[in-house]
């Protein structure tokens, strides 16, 4: 009888742990999830979006994105808004040190917070990005092996952007260790619209103030946008002949059109931006699951695109 029993509470108990468990993946799989960035007017915001919707929507969850087009400071009531309507998760596109406070009423929430290409930060479980230092590294020095290590370079930069700002600080490394390269300027666009035609208007305005042949050797520019406004200021100037070297990064299917026509535009990289979308989807699965991950930053990875791969 007492063998009986006991083997009728173990069952109990086993029917008990697979019920919690059955609980707990259904409220995996009704997980309400919100998606906050300023920046999806911007291509690669775009591809990594849709990629975590295509991975929510196989894991059965509700994902609402919102997107305060430009407005940083928006997004802190907006994470605010949605920690209020009890969501499981959310997960940012945006410098987590610009919207502290949502952050902070996220965690008094016991709301998980994840960063898609943000910036690491203790109030993120983690941030899913490209490493922005091997890519500055590699447009660089892509740079200053292409003009010889001498002439002027103009630089594209956003450095309220974390991801962004990365690259802007080792590129300048690179140009520093090149005594005979001078960044003629450091130009931040205007982003609202994507950057293109801000970052074109600056560059007129950097070639009518550098108006002698070979005054400009390249732009380096931080993505592909500014460097696509750069492209079209140099074009449009007749200036295309001089050989003004432009790099970019992200590799957007606008710019590997440029890369491919074999004009000024000579290099991109390229971000696997639908991996950053689905592996921000598996940090946010594994973490509703219970597990704690451990990495601050999860790196995806990436490649150098140029002519002779473009079309690959």
């Amino acid at each position: 009888m007492a063998i009986k029993s006991i083997l009728r509470r173990a069952g109990v108990a086993v029917a008990g742990a697979f019920a919690l468990a059955a609980t707990a993946g259904a409220a995996i799989a009704a997980a309400k999830i919100a998606v906050i960035t300023p920046y999806l007017a911007q291509p690669g915001t775009q591809f990594y979006v849709e990629a975590f919707q295509e991975a929510a929507k196989a894991n059965g969850w509700d994902v609402n994105v919102i997107d305060t087009k430009g407005d940083v400071a928006a997004v802190i009531s907006r994470i605010e808004d949605v920690s209020n309507q009890k969501v499981d998760a959310i997960v940012i596109n945006v410098d987590p040190g610009q919207v502290a406070a949502g952050l902070e009423t996220a965690k008094s929430a016991g709301i998980p917070v994840f960063g898609m290409d943000a910036g690491a930060n203790p109030l993120l479980v983690t941030n899913v990005t490209s490493n922005g230092y091997a890519m500055a590294a590699d447009t660089a020095a892509y740079v200053a092996n292409r003009i010889n290590g001498k002439g002027n370079v103009v630089m594209f930069v956003y450095d309220a952007f974390p991801p962004v700002h990365s690259r802007d600080v080792i590129a300048d490394a690179i140009f520093k260790n090149n005594p005979d390269i001078k960044v003629l300027a450091r130009v931040t666009p205007d982003v609202k619209d994507g950057g293109i035609a801000d970052s074109r208007a600056k560059m007129e305005a950097i070639l009518a103030a550098n108006p002698a042949r070979g005054s400009i050797a390249a732009v380096w520019a931080a993505w592909d946008q500014p460097a696509l406004g750069a492209m079209q200021a140099i074009d449009a100037a007749g200036r295309a002949d001089e050989g003004i070297v432009i790099t970019g990064i992200d590799a957007n299917p606008q710019a590997r059109e440029a890369i491919a026509n074999g004009g000024n535009f000579e290099a991109s990289m390229a971000q696997d931006f639908k991996g950053i979308g689905r592996t921000t989807a598996d940090a946010v699965k594994r973490s509703l699951g219970g597990e704690k991950i451990k990495q601050a930053v999860i790196y995806v990875p990436t490649k150098l695109i140029t002519a002779e791969n473009v079309k690959e």
